[in-house]
């Protein structure tokens, strides 16, 4: 078994049981989950949630989701206000196009929250989830290139190396485009199967600060920013001192280090 990532040696790691509720229920079909590591860049994968057939892996997510628009819960939600927020900044300060797709934004969360208190238009695709009190959906018939693209809390769920390319793909290369990550990424992933982060069953693949440096040099990407509040990447096609400069104004501006940029991947967790 080869890494999606680097093509390297992918090594058995751990395995985990969900025998709590409600993701007891919804694994029962599937049973125990073994995760595999890559021996060079760390970025770690379920093999069992690999080998599912579509079906049964369309269902686990469905279900999922689901229960999260319509119960309340403790599982850690994307921070779509501060989402929204970093959003607004980047646009006021061009450092993003408003030319922008929210890929597999689901209900539209983040889209509604732009909208209301931003009044800016995030059209949303997403292969599986509609919903009838949004309209601002795209078709795939109707997709295109975009020089923004935003995932949330989207990388930890797929599971081949095609879908992060077809997500990719749909960036616009030329002239600066730009990739919005919300995911966790650490230095190493922990071999614990009680990690907060795999407690969703729908959490299958987890990377590290390695396996995205070598992702975003892969797909052309020169510089990267984070916002910790919105736990969020911004990949750039093109490094720039202006965006650096700027950057460097708007944490000015609040008086605090709200924005990191740098040349290649901005490895801020280190600690876990």
């Amino acid at each position: 078994m080869k890494c999606i990532i680097c093509d390297s040696k992918v090594e058995y790691f751990f395995s985990k049981i969900y025998d709590k509720y409600p993701f007891k229920e919804m694994m029962k079909h599937i049973g125990e989950v073994d995760y595999y590591k890559c021996s060079n860049c760390g970025f770690t994968i379920s093999k069992t949630h690999q080998e599912l057939d579509n079906k049964k892996f369309e269902k686990l997510n469905y279900d999922f989701h689901h229960y999260l628009e319509n119960c309340e819960t403790d599982v850690n939600q994307p921070p779509y206000l501060e989402q929204s927020m970093m959003i607004n900044v980047l646009l006021k300060n061009q450092i993003l196009e408003d030319d922008m797709l929210d890929y597999a934004g689901g209900y539209g969360t983040l889209s509604k929250s732009l909208k209301k208190y931003f009044d800016i238009s995030l059209p949303v695709y997403d292969p599986y989830v509609q919903s009838d009190d949004f309209s601002n959906y795209v078709e795939k018939k109707d997709l295109k290139t975009y020089k923004t693209v935003v995932t949330s809390a989207l990388f930890e769920h797929i599971l081949t190396r095609e879908g992060f390319d077809e997500i990719n793909a749909l960036v616009d290369a030329n002239g600066g485009g730009s990739l919005i990550i919300h995911t966790v990424i650490c230095e190493n992933i922990p071999k614990n199967p009680d990690w907060f982060y795999i407690e969703p069953p729908v959490h299958t693949t987890f990377h590290t600060n390695k396996s995205m440096s070598i992702l975003m040099k892969q797909w052309g990407y020169e510089a990267s920013i984070y916002c910790l509040s919105a736990k969020s990447w911004i990949l750039l096609k093109e490094a720039s001192q202006e965006i650096k400069e700027k950057v460097e104004n708007i944490n000015k501006e609040f008086q605090t280090e709200y924005l990191i940029y740098k040349e290649g991947f901005v490895d801020y967790w280190k600690g876990f």
